[in-house]
């Protein structure tokens, strides 16, 4: 098989999650080899992801969009969306911890103000 990774991977063993359906589904993945380019992950049973996801590797304190380059049964390879931000962590990459938290307060955001909206209409 003809190698065509720019950087060579080190071989890992790192707890990994894929989130994809604007960050509403998550998945579980081992990570088996990693370069700050991409990482080739494994899955407990087969999944369907789709070919863009966001990927978390909290051990290294990565998170960050990632296309799907190739897929099998049990496994995936990524490639990185933002190669310069990847390892290194930035301002403009938000943690999946944060966006969830964040996703949780705009929703509380809408119902207060529905709410409120309905109050004001009583008067």
């Amino acid at each position: 098989m003809l190698e065509r990774r720019q950087l060579p991977r080190s071989r890992v063993y790192y707890g990994g999650l894929v989130a994809f359906n604007a960050r509403n589904s998550t998945l579980a993945c081992v990570v088996r080899n990693f370069s700050k380019h991409g990482a080739k992950i494994e899955f407990e049973n087969s999944a369907m992801i789709p070919d863009r996801v966001d990927f978390e590797i909290e051990r290294r304190g990565l998170s960050c969009r990632a296309h799907l380059v190739w897929r099998d049964h049990n496994a995936a390879g990524l490639v990185f969306s933002d190669v310069q931000n990847t390892v290194q962590e930035t301002s403009d990459v938000i943690p999946l911890d944060l966006a969830r938290k964040l996703r949780a307060t705009e929703r509380a955001n809408r119902r207060l103000q529905s709410r409120l909206d309905q109050l004001l209409s009583e008067l």
